[in-house]
């Protein structure tokens, strides 16, 4: 899976469509290989990305859970610990 991708599920507050969409993006240029499609390609790329955006946006609305929401300060701080700690040298 690629790292740029981040859980978008049971935040508050819940997920923007610009977070949506970028994850999407990295989705879609994860699979085609590519971070730029060709002119040729432009097309169906973009319409990779909305679909995958328009799933994303299903599969939130619908899903449910019984874990309070996370909050993103709190998940980031700990993501950077994390981070620092693996990458100490």
């Amino acid at each position: 899976m690629c790292r740029n991708i981040r859980p978008l599920h049971n935040f508050e507050p819940p997920a923007t469509a610009d977070e949506v969409q970028a994850a999407a993006l990295q989705y879609v240029r994860k699979v085609a290989g590519t971070t730029k499609p060709s002119a040729a390609n432009a097309q169906a790329f973009a319409e990779a990305v909305d679909a995958v955006a328009a799933a994303t946006r299903t599969l939130l609305e619908s899903l449910s859970t019984s874990a309070p929401p996370k909050n993103r300060e709190i998940e980031a701080a700990k993501a950077r610990a994390r981070a620092a700690k693996r990458y100490a040298s």
